[in-house]
């Protein structure tokens, strides 16, 4: 092999039929593009040609300078913080943290190949090689395997076999594969330390996950190459720090899009989402947005709407904007071949299409038959598609919920070789084939999006939910889990499923309340309900030809629980959007799995039926038919039972397992000793993020404890203040004070405070009133309060239990 020594931006290696790449994109990530076969597959060997990334940051440069040293028969290249040591002889690599005593290898990889094309096939019968090149790493004894995007299964993938492409699957069942969402990127766990690996190839491929070589992790992709990121840890938030710096963060959603939302395909007209609203409001059920399905459009020709169901959309958005509801419409990029329709016109004539291998425009049917596609992988289309979406911007519509964009195609007017109801491997999308960008195409749609409501609405946060994406999806979209069933599995199935999403970078994802094809059933709706107030939204979502799903269809003894479950949820709010704010720094999703705080410990590494929002709140729902009680781990620390945040219980020792009671009405919360949580007042919808009651549920441990607390107008231009509580003991006395960045304005706040964990409060100063009764000490504030002391008892203990007490 050869290559060059010194230092510089990158370092390319070639033999006689391979090229190896080497460079370090940011600290803590070091790149390696395997080109095997490169003579024969590259016109323009050694050198490699310029790669577009679908997934990372568009305003990524630069770079970490590397060093490269020859040592015998080793290449030792050094950047970021990590080193790479090469075989000149076997090719074999390995990528390490440290160095000496001190060196940890992260990945490494004793196999890579490809196939060299033994002759170009005709168009009309081109023929695919499904697994054209391979890498094969390590998989160290006992390495956990998370992410890997949207899947089925545990937290831990090891033991599996994964297919990346997108696929639209009606209904998914509990062991279905590949799903909607590739992300070929996986934080691995071993001893207690992370680092991550993301494979950026959007083509077609598969990952064996030590599961036919239980020592390897075999990747196999269609294309002609691997472009590999090692990203060190050592903790798994790190790692997904650093998959955001390289990929993108997640946007600030909208307020409303956090509160509560009722869907339905079979919601036909205004009249249908008036009734809908009326039901709500007629039982005090919270709900900030309804959705609606494909039945709005006028023959289901996207960018129009029917004017026998939507006589006046503008209006119909103005009047249900007056409850506090937005209007959330699908759409779909299957566009209608119809002569006339201004869609399909533009699309023609702008050359805006995707296209057959032979250069004709290609036809298939999805809702509308017959159907073409447009080609989102390039930039033109992009911005003709955003600019279709001023029609929605002049009727106030401030969210949409992207759908089918896998993409999904049902059948083809000539058909090909394919894979699921979608696009033939050969269709092209400019010079690229169908089976090189299949996987991306959706985020091209959300990115459109995105970009349509920032040109004709830009004094707003838009909403922009998607069924399908790729790597970097979170920068333009919020995913949700796809065509589930009302059935008990999925309701435990979608906690792993939204955690290995979180894990995946992005940090905003849901599943279909209730279940969207089938008919649920009251329980289940409610449990449902339960387990999804710490969703990033909560949608209830049913198929066309299921039963009615609407929360006060199943008698008032659920009707009750589903509204307590809401408004947990509202109460929740100042904590959900604090988080949702913090995901937008630093990539940590808002529903957590336990391995993300707690990596070293086994039990919480591998529990998947709980979720922490934060790290300090633990949420435990029922997710079994008939079960009144459940059993629970609580990883280390000190956990106060707060189950509904109502019912003050037990406080218990972590790292071991409690047994939850828990009747229909209860959801089993902890709160971890050293935790400040802010909780607001329940309300029919959301107003803006400036609380004007504001609770802070805390309970201290010795040290003390700390909050956080995100205010702002709930929608529009980034900004706001971030409050930070924080508690410090020393001694006998518990000071209490109050650090704010940011501003928001002036308005009335009522403050209180819920103080569990301490024993006997002798004096208090700073507070405008407080009681201490059963364990719980309470706190009124008085206005723009910076501080409070708390003189304790010397033999202060934190007691062991308090009784049920409500909050107020």
């Amino acid at each position: 092999m050869s290559a060059p020594g010194g230092q510089g931006p990158e370092v390319r290696v070639w033999g006689e039929s391979d090229v190896l790449v080497v460079s370090a994109p940011l600290p803590g990530v070091l790149r390696v593009r395997l080109f095997p076969e490169a003579r024969a597959n590259a016109l323009g060997f050694p050198r490699v040609p310029v790669k577009r990334s679908f997934a990372l940051r568009p305003d990524l440069s630069g770079g970490v300078p590397l060093n490269a040293a020859e040592l015998d028969d080793e290449l030792l290249v050094i950047g970021g913080g990590l080193s790479l040591r090469l075989d000149r002889v076997s090719g074999a690599w390995r990528v390490s943290t440290g160095s000496g005593s001190t060196e940890r290898v992260l990945v490494s990889a004793h196999g890579w190949s490809g196939e060299a094309p033994t002759q170009r096939p005709a168009l009309d019968a081109e023929r695919f090689n499904l697994r054209r090149t391979r890498l094969n790493l390590d998989a160290p004894d006992g390495a956990m395997y998370l992410g890997f995007g949207e899947r089925v299964g545990p937290l831990d993938k090891r033991g599996m076999h994964l297919t990346f492409w997108n696929t639209d699957c009606y209904p998914h069942h509990t062991e279905t594969d590949p799903l909607y969402v590739s992300v070929p990127f996986t934080t691995v766990l071993q001893d207690g330390r992370a680092h991550g690996v993301f494979v950026d190839e959007p083509w077609r491929m598969e990952v064996d996950v030590a599961r036919a070589h239980p020592t390897e992790l075999r990747w196999a992709s269609a294309g002609p190459e691997l472009d590999v990121y090692v990203l060190a840890g050592p903790r798994p938030a790190d790692v997904l720090r650093r998959y955001a710096d390289l990929t993108g963060y997640a946007p600030m959603p909208p307020l409303w899009a956090l509160g509560a939302a009722q869907s339905r395909w079979g919601y036909r007209t205004a009249d249908d989402l008036r009734a809908v609203i009326q039901g709500y409001r007629d039982r005090k059920l919270p709900l900030d947005s309804v959705y609606v399905d494909i039945d709005y459009m006028d023959a289901y020709k996207v960018w129009t709407v029917s004017g026998a169901n939507f006589p006046d959309l503008r209006a119909f958005v103005k009047e249900a904007g007056a409850q506090g509801v937005k209007l959330v419409p699908i759409v779909d990029p299957g566009v209608k071949l119809e002569a006339g329709y201004d869609v399909y016109e533009e699309a023609t004539k702008g050359d805006h299409l995707v296209r057959t291998a032979r250069g004709d425009v290609l036809v298939g049917e999805v809702w509308p038959d017959p159907a073409v596609f447009p080609d989102f992988t390039r930039p033109e289309v992009v911005a003709w598609w955003a600019g279709r979406h001023k029609v929605f911007a002049d009727a106030g519509i401030q969210g949409q919920w992207n759908d089918m964009n896998e993409p999904a195609c049902f059948s083809l007017r000539q058909p090909r070789e394919t894979e699921g109801k979608t696009l033939p491997y050969d269709a092209r999308h400019g010079t690229r084939t169908h089976l090189e960008v299949h996987n991306a195409y959706a985020n091209g749609m959300s990115e459109a999006s995105r970009l349509g409501y920032a040109k004709f609405n830009p004094q707003i946060r838009p909403w922009v939910l998607t069924r399908a994406g790729y790597a970097g999806i979170q920068r333009h979209a919020t995913v949700w889990t796809g065509d589930n069933t009302a059935t008990w599995s999925h309701l435990a199935l979608s906690l792993p499923m939204i955690q290995g999403l979180g894990l995946s970078g992005i940090p905003f994802a849901a599943a279909d309340v209730g279940g969207f094809a089938g008919d649920t059933t009251g329980e289940l709706l409610a449990r449902w309900y339960q387990a999804a107030v710490g969703y990033a939204f909560v949608r209830n979502h049913a198929a066309l030809g299921t039963a009615d799903q609407e929360p006060w269809r199943f008698g008032e003894t659920v009707t009750d629980v589903i509204r307590a479950a809401l408004e947990l949820r509202y109460r929740l709010l100042p904590h959900l959007y604090t988080l949702a704010q913090g995901a937008t720094r630093t990539a940590l999703p808002v529903m957590r799995p336990l391995a993300l705080h707690w990596p070293a410990d086994e039990d919480a590494a591998r529990e998947d039926t709980q979720y922490l929002l934060g790290e300090g709140l633990l949420v435990a729902p029922v997710l079994r038919a008939g079960h009144r009680r459940r059993l629970v781990y609580l990883p280390a620390g000190r956990w106060a039972a707060v189950f509904n945040l109502s019912q003050f219980g037990p406080i218990h020792a972590g790292g071991q397992h409690v047994v939850a009671d828990a009747p229909l009405d209860t959801l089993p919360l902890y709160l971890r000793a050293g935790t400040a949580l802010p909780v607001t007042e329940p309300a029919p919808h959301t107003t803006s993020a400036r609380w004007e009651r504001l609770s802070w549920l805390i309970h201290a441990d010795r040290a003390g404890f700390v909050g956080q607390l995100f205010e702002d107008a709930g929608d529009g231009p980034a900004g706001g203040r971030l409050t930070r509580l924080v508690g410090e003991r020393q001694g006998t006395r518990l000071t209490i004070r109050r650090d704010a960045e940011g501003d928001i304005g002036t308005f009335e706040q009522r403050e209180t405070m819920h103080v569990l964990g301490l024993g006997h409060v002798r004096a208090v100063q700073g507070a405008a009133s407080f009681a201490y009764e059963d364990g719980v000490l309470r706190l009124t504030l008085p206005a723009r309060w910076q501080t409070v002391t708390l003189d304790l008892d010397e033999d202060d203990e934190e007691p062991g239990e308090v009784d049920a007490l409500p909050v107020d």
